[in-house]
């Protein structure tokens, strides 16, 4: 296949049609853990990325297996992009030995590190200094490694935030700040937290290149990351990427989200539904039929219901495994 879209990238036709099929794979893997915790087949708690599929979908699938991701307590979506198989996550999730932690780390744990999956993390912020750690790493390992931390709107008022940033400019470690600013922390709208338009205009206080995009537009995810990564592989340090986007549902699964209007909801699942506009891009410039799309949504369910088997099928960990794969003093 061709080239019918214009990016920076270079991609692709058939990359465009495997992102459309990733971001498929986020929204029906998020929708059925959303069912699974209602019915209480999943305990603990969850935190969904309905509404957000483009920024992981598209991010991600500019890196290489060996690049590095670290992530967060929303991170379904970029386990997923980096190519962690659906059935040991879901897995992980049920709380079996066949999860990618052995079942011991849940919804908000999941790693994979021979995907290049550092780990997502229940502390907010906590990916900031693990991400900027692993990029040392490759700096003075003398590696052309990326890592893209994701984080979200409200970790940008962390320490951790501010301490990496800093630290990433000094050394121009090969890194990208990819910020998910879905507009709300867990109950307050960003605009109240922060006195700026653009969470992108803090990277300047630490001399790093900041870009704001539309993150529910699946090229302009693409062109910035791409250009952030080149940018970290030649040396030149890291970017701080803000890609605005919304999440559909709440912040957990107990968010009864009293904090905004149905009708703002109403609003983005209309006109701003990163799948919908991906289809309608690929329909446009011929490298998708409605039909197609039809067909790719159902063959992604099916994967996930079979990740659903795949999970209840395995045995919880034993009782004798619980001090296994943690430090003890």
């Amino acid at each position: 296949m061709g080239q019918s879209i214009q990016n920076k990238a270079g991609l692709t036709d058939q990359d465009f049609l495997n992102i459309y099929q990733k971001m498929w794979d986020i929204r029906l893997f998020d929708e059925k853990v959303e069912t699974l915790f209602l019915a209480g087949k999943i305990h603990g708690t969850t935190h969904l990325s309905i509404g957000q599929e483009a920024t992981a979908a598209g991010s991600g699938y500019l890196l290489r297996p060996t690049d590095w991701i670290t992530s967060t307590h929303r991170g379904h979506g970029h386990s997923i992009a980096k190519n962690t198989e659906m059935n040991q996550m879901m897995a992980e999730l049920f709380g079996r030995e066949n999860g990618t932690n052995n079942g011991k780390g849940g919804s908000m744990h999941i790693a994979d590190l021979d995907k290049g999956n550092l780990g997502s993390n229940g502390i907010v912020g906590a990916g900031y200094p693990i991400a900027v750690g692993a990029a040392l790493s490759s700096q003075m390992q003398g590696k052309d490694q990326v890592t893209i931390c994701y984080a979200g709107d409200g970790s940008t008022n962390e320490g951790s935030f501010h301490e990496a940033l800093n630290l990433a400019s000094i050394w121009q470690l090969p890194v990208v700040f990819f910020i998910e600013n879905n507009q709300y922390g867990m109950s307050s709208s960003i605009k109240e937290m922060v006195n700026i338009p653009h969470l992108s205009e803090r990277g300047a206080a630490y001399g790093i290149e900041g870009v704001t995009i539309d993150g529910n537009d699946i090229v302009a995810v693409v062109d910035a990351t791409y250009q952030a990564i080149e940018k970290a592989k030649k040396g030149r340090g890291p970017t701080l990427i803000e890609a605005k986007t919304y999440r559909f549902k709440g912040h957990s699964k107990s968010d009864q989200r009293i904090y905004r209007t149905r009708e703002e909801e109403l609003h983005w699942e209309t006109n701003h539904d990163p799948l919908q506009l991906t289809e309608k891009l690929l329909i446009q410039a011929g490298i998708l039929t409605k039909e197609a799309s039809q067909q790719i949504e159902a063959n992604r369910k099916e994967a996930v219901e079979q990740a659903v088997i795949f999970a209840e099928a395995g045995t919880l960990p034993a009782a004798s495994a619980l001090y296994e794969n943690v430090y003890v003093d």
